[in-house]
């Protein structure tokens, strides 16, 4: 879609996104390679050029792959990437789990990103969360605001469908990646965390997107694997062939049950025990 189809209500949201951007004057961007942190990425470097810098936080809970993405993300664009090795397992609020897991990583993380910031003479820290954002369980956006991080996507009224709209009209090829979110999401609250477990559930993730399931979820309850994959997918994974396989290697992986989720791929799905 190019940019002369969208409706005015989104340019606004994009020409207001620009503006407050460039007021930042310099910018530091918390990078994962999602699809809002891309956009969001993709505009700071068109405004404000070397005075945009992405860094990228790396732990167990970041998928290879995706780290992999957001290095070639900004080698082709040109742009400066700083990626750094962070360790929240110091961290026994994150390690041990509990509903409010999300805001000790992302305080580590901001403060780290603090230290970059100053280091590179950099104004500003800005993360990529958008107007859905509010209406789900998000403790991080609590450390967020408790560090002064700035959330232009936000601040600009934008949506996740907003944002893939005008992402696909500057011709990003994240426009429409399947949402990501770290590995420890697919634990249950209370079950702590481990490395061992964020490998396990990182191989059996990028199993089941070699094989064709690029939205999916491996969520895990001690020695059980509950599989998620979108509805339209449900019937391809229980196929009698690819069950099979994808069973041989969750076995290998060290899971005793497999199971597939009826209710197929939905965000946030271990949010459901908070309501309980």
């Amino acid at each position: 879609m190019p940019f002369s189809e969208l409706s005015l209500d989104l340019k606004e949201k994009f020409d207001r996104l620009q503006a407050n951007i460039r007021n930042l004057g310099s910018l530091l961007i918390a990078f994962s390679g999602g699809v809002d942190s891309t956009f969001l990425l993709a505009v700071a470097y068109e405004a404000l050029g070397e005075k945009a810098l992405a860094v990228t936080a790396a732990d167990a809970s970041i998928p290879r792959r995706e780290l992999e993405e957001a290095k070639t993300f900004c080698r082709e664009r040109g742009i400066r990437h700083i990626v750094c090795t962070v360790n929240p397992m110091k961290d026994t609020g994150y390690r041990q789990n509990g509903p409010d897991r999300c805001y000790f990583c992302k305080r580590g993380v901001f403060m780290e990103l603090g230290r970059l910031a100053e280091e590179n003479g950099i104004e500003h820290i800005a993360e990529g969360s958008n107007m859905d954002d509010l209406g789900d369980y998000r403790p991080g956006l609590r450390a967020a605001k408790e560090l002064s991080i700035q959330s232009p996507l936000r601040e600009a009224g934008l949506s996740k469908a907003d944002i893939r709209s005008l992402a696909k009209a500057m011709g990003l090829s994240t426009w429409n990646k399947p949402a990501s979110a770290c590995l420890a999401s697919r634990l249950p609250y209370g079950e702590e965390i481990s490395e061992e477990k964020l490998h396990r559930i990182e191989y059996a993730e990028q199993f089941l997107i070699e094989h064709g399931f690029l939205q999916e979820r491996v969520r895990v309850h001690g020695n059980l694997a509950r599989i998620e994959v979108s509805q339209e997918n449900i019937a391809a994974l229980a196929a009698e062939e690819i069950r099979h396989a994808i069973c041989r290697e969750f076995r290998r992986l060290g899971f005793t049950f497999v199971t597939l989720d009826l209710e197929g791929y939905r965000t946030g799905s271990m949010n459901a025990t908070l309501t309980r």
